[in-house]
């Protein structure tokens, strides 16, 4: 039985206030189906990336140098394929055709800051910025 028009505003009401409050559990909600297909097509990329080091392989052994390239190319093709479908979506990613999530406000949800960097990358950033203003003047 569809849901009505109300029933579907307040679904998606709802599910925009649960992402703007934890954007990684809804995240993690949302992507069932798609990291089943992900873990597919990664499986498949890898299954490409093995038959490209075979022909690779294969033009090593026997003194042909176009099918060793095509090895190397289906090899690139299948790695691509397999780092594409073990990448995580990034938390603040949603499904096509969405709006980014709001607040009551009507203000986009603020992204995190990166992490901060460690203690020593920061001791090397103030004495460059020292350098740079106790500099010839």
């Amino acid at each position: 039985m569809p849901l009505s028009e109300h029933e579907q505003r307040l679904l998606e009401q709802m599910e925009r206030a649960l992402y703007a409050e934890d954007p990684k559990f809804a995240t993690s909600l949302r992507s069932g189906a798609a990291g089943r297909a992900s873990r597919g097509r990664a499986a498949f990329g890898v299954l490409v990336l093995l038959a490209g080091v075979t022909l690779l392989m294969l033009g090593a052994i026997l003194p042909l140098i176009p099918l060793g390239v095509a090895g190397f190319v289906v090899m690139v093709v299948g790695a691509t394929l397999a780092y594409l479908g073990l990448r995580g979506r990034p938390a603040a990613a949603t499904a096509e055709g969405e709006a980014a999530p709001q607040d009551a406000a009507g203000a986009s949800a603020p992204r995190r800051a990166p992490k901060q960097s460690s203690g020593f990358m920061n001791r090397l950033e103030d004495r460059w910025r020292k350098r740079r203003d106790e500099g010839p003047q």
